[in-house]
């Protein structure tokens, strides 16, 4: 159910921008007029992600997975439905609330229900949605929107959500976490408004210009709302987010792995069809089939991984992962135009090979020093850290390209400001590297191979209670 849940959310938040050409249209807007449509969605998942913890501990994983993807799903027919564009911005936005539920709701019940050395195992399944669906999401998209209408986009996930749902109703046992404290809504509209202005920001930098006033006082908005949620919740006996966790050092640094490590691999997979597209002349055919190879890489290491986790330990996999997305970057830094596709293609499922040994690794061990009563807290900030980092690989890919492309050619960077974007991110990549091989690995190696650790808790053996 998990993995169809997060199946579900990823392919929704890609497949709208295929959509958006068609809704314009029937609207009588420009394509630029919808930017709202596509923004509101990360925004207000951002915004919901803090109070999904204190919901799944208070109300139980089962109900509040389950409320959180009927909403989902209700919010998408009303999408489907929508007369204008503000019954549109308003629909995403309950759709990105709820989505906001459905990630660290579904990743809680998998951490509670499941002991380390199992979660090694189930991450070999779940990573499948996380790389198909980006992939699919743009396939699935203009088959759509070119067959039947763009309000398919959205009503799509009814037939696909409902079997979800009624699985969930008739097997998944219910689940309940120690009964937490009073809500803390101070902490909820300080960490909220923080990360709802931190979101806009970085995600409309490349569109409006860094140096635009709205962008500049989202930024400086959501940073000083940020350190205010930080002061609170670090003060507040029982916070809405548990922030103490990161005083456990191997939390902590899996985390910081999360938000650096991602933008340089998220940030290829940003630029790639931007190089092939704008910088070769590609069509959006060839670059969807180029850039999909890396699915496969990751899916092949990742089943290595699954077998040889508890022997090496998470920090040589992790730095080595670091290392090889680094060293494919530098690969594609010496692509021109005369690069071919295959050449292209065989990069980037290097690329997937190597980005493998770093998504389930800095998982797992993040939580393998933990109690299990913070695991649904852990969940929470592991979603946050991963959801901010993702956001932050575009907006340093496009200041990267703004950077190196010359002011007469400001709509068509050359190819050097592409590979100079590459540099920039293999950089990155190699730093986080260096920094993984520090990692402190020996209670997460412990806990996967289903001995105590001596300094963490989730090794010991756990009540099986939550998902199926």
């Amino acid at each position: 159910m998990c993995v169809s849940v997060t199946f579900l959310a990823i392919v929704d938040g890609a497949i709208t921008t295929v959509a958006l050409p068609s809704i314009a249209r029937q609207f009588g807007l420009t394509t630029a007029a919808l930017d709202g449509v596509v923004v509101v969605y990360p925004v207000c998942l951002a915004m919901a992600i803090p109070a999904s913890a204190w919901l799944v501990e208070r109300l139980g994983g089962k109900r509040v997975l389950l409320t959180a993807l009927v909403g989902f799903l209700g919010s998408s027919v009303l999408c489907g439905a929508a007369a204008d564009l503000g019954q549109l911005v308003v629909c995403r936005a309950v759709q990105g609330l709820s989505a906001g539920v459905l990630f660290p709701a579904a990743a809680a019940l998998l951490f509670v229900t499941f002991t380390s050395s199992e979660q090694v195992r189930i991450s070999r399944y779940m990573i499948i949605p996380q790389q198909i669906a980006p992939a699919a999401a743009p396939v699935l998209g203009g088959l759509l929107v070119d067959e039947l209408s763009w309000r398919w986009v959205f009503y799509v996930n009814l037939p696909l959500g409902l079997p979800v749902v009624l699985f969930g109703l008739l097997f998944l046992d219910r689940h309940r976490g120690h009964r937490p404290g009073r809500f803390d809504l101070p902490g909820l509209l300080l960490s909220a408004a923080a990360m709802g202005g931190l979101m806009f920001g970085v995600c409309e930098g490349p569109n409006r210009g860094w140096s635009s006033v709205p962008v500049i006082t989202a930024l400086a908005l959501g940073a000083v709302l940020l350190a205010a949620a930080v002061a609170f919740e670090l003060r507040v006996t029982e916070p809405l987010l548990k922030l103490r966790l990161f005083a456990d050092r191997l939390f902590r640094d899996t985390n910081l792995i999360s938000l650096v490590g991602l933008v340089p691999i998220m940030g290829a997979m940003y630029l790639g069809p931007l190089f092939l597209q704008q910088g070769q002349g590609r069509t959006a055919l060839e670059s969807g089939t180029s850039t999909f190879p890396e699915a496969f890489g990751v899916l092949l290491t990742v089943q290595i991984i699954g077998v040889w986790y508890a022997r090496v330990g998470p920090r040589i996999i992790i730095g080595c992962g670091m290392a090889g997305v680094s060293a494919v970057l530098l690969l594609f830094a010496t692509c021109d135009q005369d690069t071919g596709l295959w050449t292209f293609r065989g990069y980037m499922f290097l690329l997937g090979v190597a980005m493998g040994g770093v998504f389930m690794p800095t998982t797992v061990a993040s939580l393998a020093t933990l109690d299990r009563r913070d695991l649904a807290q852990a969940s929470t900030l592991n979603t946050v850290v991963r959801q901010t980092g993702g956001a932050l690989a575009p907006a340093v890919v496009t200041t990267a390209l703004v950077l190196g492309t010359p002011a007469a050619a400001a709509t068509h960077p050359p190819v050097s400001a592409y590979q100079h974007a590459y540099l920039a991110l293999a950089v990155i990549a190699a730093v986080t590297a260096v920094f993984a091989f520090t990692l402190p690995d020996g209670p997460a190696r412990a806990a996967a191979g289903g001995t105590t650790a001596s300094s963490g808790s989730t090794a010991s053996p756990r009540r099986r209670e939550g998902a199926h």
